[in-house]
């Protein structure tokens, strides 16, 4: 059963962002959380487990221009030898930070080299802090976000050309 702060904290992190639907099922209660236009609809209900995210349509815009500017950089050009790069995406809606804390260095920038294991960045997500590892050996070619930004589900936030 989902509890309501936790409800809550979905919420808001869908109205921050162009996310238009959220669905999670767990131990057999579906929650669906919908943003058509500026409302949003929340439904529970018993069924399986599964996790759904569906981004909104550029025509319908879920969040103000303003909050929105600071997604444009993940849909920047990226290196047109980007076939033979691996993505490392977001597994989660959340806010990237690119080091463990603000006076800190980053984590890893363009050039670093990266095991399966190196820790590349911080997502945060209903205030808990998720660190992200690389999963894949090489080095890091580009980074698609910037500090601070809210990401997407699925949003790819480095390039990394594998060895």
């Amino acid at each position: 059963m989902f509890k309501l702060n936790e409800i809550k904290e979905l919420i808001k992190l869908i109205d921050q962002t162009s996310v238009h639907e959220l669905e999670i099922e767990n131990e057999g209660t579906r929650l669906l959380i919908r943003k058509p236009g500026k409302q949003e609809v929340v439904t529970v209900q018993a069924a399986p487990a599964v996790a759904q995210v569906i981004p909104s349509t550029p025509a319908a815009p879920a969040v103000p221009a303003a909050a929105a500017a600071p997604a444009q950089p993940a849909s920047a050009p990226v290196p047109a030898a980007q076939d033979n790069l691996h993505k490392i995406v977001s597994p989660m809606v959340g806010t990237f930070y690119a080091a463990p804390s603000p006076d800190s260095a980053p984590f890893v920038q363009k050039g670093s080299r990266v095991t399966d294991k190196t820790v590349v960045c911080i997502l945060e997500a209903m205030k808990l802090m998720n660190e992200i590892e690389a999963e894949v050996r090489g080095e890091i070619v580009e980074v698609l976000v910037e500090n601070g930004q809210l990401v997407e589900f699925g949003q790819p936030l480095f390039l990394v050309k594998p060895e």
